[in-house]
């Protein structure tokens, strides 16, 4: 079979919009030959009759039908490939696994869009290590672990404070903060693909039990049962205030370093001044 070509496919769908191969040639702005040969090179390709032709009308068979349908899917595809390539300067895709910059993200979105109006600016959670960068998802991530894949860079715009996350019933919630200390008797629910608490943060001979959870909201939901802890970021507190839930600082914990990563040898654009917006909102707030 001879490879197709997107010529031959625009030209088969052009003959059943238009209905005829010299309407099909003017819509597509080449000659009616070159519309004919489109079409014969395709059914040699396929070794299929896909168009019925008579004096007065040109209408698909039926394998013609069906591959005029795929045809229209591909073109369409094609298409919307095109623009996603072409739009890399007039959109901006900031992925984010749990809580994207916590008090943060609104005047994250609010500044940009007053300064950078030409680009659209589009925050898009997924829950993977690298928050959707790996994935295509977004063009850079906001993300609070180290990413080991040497295709990323990234750098730290920020800081934040752990805190627990505790029912609300829970007798550490009356108190002002807590320590590592007093949670390490509890059940402690992490996020392995992205969370920021893992038994490390505790000494080797005084380490809590871990259960594991896949997304932020089961998180919430079972702390808020009373069946554990978590230990998060300090935007998670921001982004997601729940009933029978409180947070309390972690007073000697260390801080969660915020970074942001991209793509190493395609950075976007607008790569510079959203580091420096996102570093500036981390200093000033």
């Amino acid at each position: 079979m001879h490879d197709l070509d997107l010529r031959q496919l625009r030209c088969l769908v052009a003959i059943v919009d238009e209905g005829t191969f010299t309407d099909a040639a003017i819509a597509l702005g080449v000659s009616q030959a070159a519309v004919s040969r489109g079409l014969a090179s395709l059914e040699r390709a396929l070794g299929v009759r896909l168009l019925r032709r008579t004096s007065r009308a040109v209408t698909p068979t039926a394998t013609g039908a069906r591959v005029v349908a795929q045809a229209r899917r591909v073109l369409a595809d094609v298409s919307d490939l095109v623009r996603e390539a072409a739009s890399g300067h007039t959109r901006l895709r900031v992925g984010y696994a749990w809580s994207a910059l916590g008090r943060h993200t609104v005047a994250l979105q609010r500044r940009w869009s007053a300064a950078r109006h030409e680009t659209e600016l589009h925050l898009v959670r997924v829950n993977s290590p690298s928050a959707g960068l790996a994935e295509g998802a977004c063009d850079l991530a906001v993300v609070r672990r180290p990413l080991a894949d040497r295709r990323f860079e990234a750098a730290i715009v920020g800081l934040e404070r752990r805190l627990c996350a505790l029912a609300a019933d829970d007798p550490l919630a009356a108190r002002r903060s807590v320590r590592l200390a007093d949670l390490a008797d509890r059940i402690l629910f992490v996020d392995r693909r992205t969370g920021t608490a893992t038994p490390e943060l505790w000494p080797p001979d005084a380490r809590p039990d871990t259960e594991e959870t896949n997304d932020v909201d089961d998180w919430l939901t079972v702390i808020a049962a009373g069946r554990g802890i978590g230990v998060t970021a300090e935007s998670t507190a921001n982004q997601y205030p729940r009933p029978g839930v409180v947070y309390r600082p972690v007073r000697d914990a260390e801080p969660v370093a915020v970074r942001l990563a991209w793509w190493r040898d395609d950075p976007h654009p607008a790569l510079q001044a959203v580091l420096e917006l996102i570093t500036e909102l981390y200093r000033t707030g």
